[in-house]
């Protein structure tokens, strides 16, 4: 079950949790904002969430991930880059919008990488790199679901911002080209930003 939560501060971001419908027990990818909103949404449905799942390290995407950490008692995953934009807060752009968000002690996760459920091995998520918007931007798909979860790589109708810090735009063409649009073009692609579209769809308009 895939469910996609809007959470604001400064502006929307979209938050999504993967949850096994079977067991209850699943990730939470890119909680923003408004942790007690998330936390109440995991009470309400009597999810088990086993652990914080990051796109990159932008403070919209990892504003709630202190608090929700903190009540739930489980890890956090991120993509180790130079510019370490869990800890360094110019890069992840919080003093922008009147904030200072730092996110110590994050596990690294390596492109390639299967992130499994504790509980049910067999329901998981595999990371592939996409540079381009961050240095440590990743999407999280799932061949199961036909679903990738990709951040701000890649919107509906366009691509992400290649021009904050550690952005590139070949990199982010790259990163398109070569990881996201050799996914089967009925993978639903989940953004941090927009609605829902399809590998195919975004292929059809970009090529």
């Amino acid at each position: 079950m895939i469910a996609q939560v809007p959470v604001i501060a400064h502006f929307v971001e979209n938050c999504f949790f993967y949850v096994d419908d079977t067991s209850k027990h699943g990730f939470i990818i890119d909680p923003g904002a408004q942790a007690e909103k998330l936390l109440g949404m995991i009470r309400e449905k009597g999810w088990i969430i086993e652990k914080i799942l990051l796109t990159h390290g932008h403070f919209d995407h990892i504003g709630a991930v202190n608090e929700i950490r903190s009540a739930l008692k489980i890890p956090v995953l991120a993509y180790k880059s130079d510019d370490d934009y869990l800890r360094d807060p110019e890069w992840n752009l919080s003093p922008s919008f009147g904030l200072s968000i730092i996110i110590e002690n994050a596990e690294t996760i390596v492109d390639g990488q299967i992130i499994r459920l504790d509980s049910d091995p067999a329901f998981s998520l595999k990371v592939i790199y996409t540079p381009g918007h961050t240095t440590d931007s990743v999407i999280y798909y799932s061949e199961r679901d036909h679903a990738a979860f990709v951040g701000d790589t890649i919107f509906k109708d366009s691509i992400g911002n290649y021009q904050l810090p550690g952005g590139n735009f070949a990199a982010i063409q790259k990163s398109i080209m070569e990881r996201v649009f050799t996914l089967p073009d009925d993978t639903v692609l989940y953004s941090g930003h927009t609605e829902q579209t399809t590998v195919g769809t975004e292929k059809r308009r970009y090529l």
